[in-house]
């Protein structure tokens, strides 16, 4: 009696062991990394039905305008929370077949011949050619906030695409093919002035706009004053009331990779255009 008591208790205990093993060696299910919610409206595109224009959405809130590098300029500190309405902007840069576009429709200046390259971005425009023709295609020049908040999203990067170093399958450059003095040899970007708008995806900014650093500087609407950012309003910022030059950002193909980050504040006397010098619009929410 008692040997069988014996034998029914190993045979319990042997199942129980073996039970607690096969929980033991039983596959546990892969933990998922915890992910972001994804920001309301970040991807969105459309076109603009006035000129053909590609828009792509920067969604309402805040983000960190200026920089405290070392190598940052005066003129771009202190760095600051601004905060921006939602708007659309531009994918590219304005091309010369659009502004052919608003000549033929009477709306801005100039003459077909001086924009030949359907594709390139159109240059030689002053401030009020280009505010012209946003104005025409139902929007208007960028605050210098918009632009920026565009060009670098809301993390605090140095470039479009993040925070490494500029290069030929970024940005259209001052590079082996560039004329200028402080041209980089060591990078090809393919083109000796501008290039095809789009040509650099690998340089999209977060929410997908093109050709933000390099090719041409782009006017925004504001002007230019050195010390405006020690004052400049929290919400939806315009510019000085007061100032002797007008601002433009995103550097061109005629300078080095300094001038190409999305915090560098370019300006430009009244009056004067050149070669290296466009725009693109944006349309508010």
């Amino acid at each position: 009696m008692n040997t069988k008591f014996l034998k029914l208790g190993l045979t319990i205990f042997t199942l129980f062991l073996l039970l607690i093993a096969c929980h033991t060696l039983a596959p546990k299910p892969t933990e998922q990394p915890p992910t972001e919610p994804p920001v309301e409206g970040i991807g969105r595109t459309r076109v603009n039905p006035n000129d053909g224009m590609g828009m792509v959405y920067v969604p309402a809130g805040e983000f960190l305008m200026g920089s405290e590098d070392e190598h940052a300029s005066l003129d771009e500190k202190p760095e600051h929370l601004v905060y921006l309405s939602a708007y659309w902007i531009y994918q590219t840069e304005v091309t010369n077949q659009q502004y052919r576009q608003c000549i033929l429709a009477g709306a801005c200046r100039g003459e077909l011949e001086d924009y030949p390259e359907d594709d390139h971005p159109a240059n030689y425009i002053f401030r009020w050619m280009g505010s012209m023709y946003c104005k025409w295609a139902g929007g208007r020049l960028p605050t210098e906030a918009e632009w920026e908040k565009a060009a670098r999203g809301t993390d605090g990067r140095k470039y479009p695409w993040g925070n490494e170093p500029v290069t030929g399958e970024r940005a259209n450059f001052c590079d082996v093919n560039c004329p200028e003095d402080g041209a980089d040899k060591s990078q090809d970007d393919g083109y000796a002035h501008t290039a095809p708008v789009g040509s650099y995806p690998a340089g999209a900014s977060p929410y997908g706009a093109l050709d933000m650093a390099g090719n041409v500087w782009e006017w925004v609407s504001d002007g230019y004053d050195p010390e405006y950012y020690a004052e400049s309003p929290y919400r939806n910022p315009t510019g000085p009331k007061d100032y002797t030059y007008d601002s433009m950002r995103g550097g061109s193909w005629a300078e080095d990779a300094r001038f190409q980050r999305v915090t560098y504040r370019g300006r430009n006397y009244m009056g004067m255009i050149f070669d290296n010098l466009g725009f693109r619009c944006v349309h508010e929410e």
